[in-house]
């Protein structure tokens, strides 16, 4: 099992999967363990209760969400930060994540 287990969520999963792949290759050459891992809006639950992840990263265009998770969840929700979503930089996303676990 990964030292750090990290859940993406967008509208419909997409778009985080390009991310999700960014992020293990900085994961990888940082020599983070990490099983990181997108998700859509509409599974979003039912991953959290399969995955048990230690944080919660939402796209930008679910950041809607952010009060619902953070209300039922006990790890940390953060909304990826707009800019760094779209230019899918994988490595500051990743940076962000583990500040939060860490």
């Amino acid at each position: 099992m990964a030292e750090k287990t990290i859940m993406l969520c967008c509208a419909a999963g997409m778009s985080t999967s390009l991310l999700v792949s960014k992020m293990q290759k900085a994961a990888e050459s940082d020599g983070i363990d990490a099983e990181i891992f997108a998700a859509a809006a509409a599974d979003a639950d039912a991953k959290l209760e399969e995955k048990h992840p230690d944080v919660l990263m939402l796209g930008p265009q679910v950041r809607y969400m952010e009060g619902q998770f953070k209300d039922k969840l006990s790890i940390p929700v953060e909304v990826i930060n707009m800019q760094d979503y779209g230019m899918m930089n994988g490595e500051k996303v990743l940076r962000e994540a583990v500040k939060l676990i860490d």
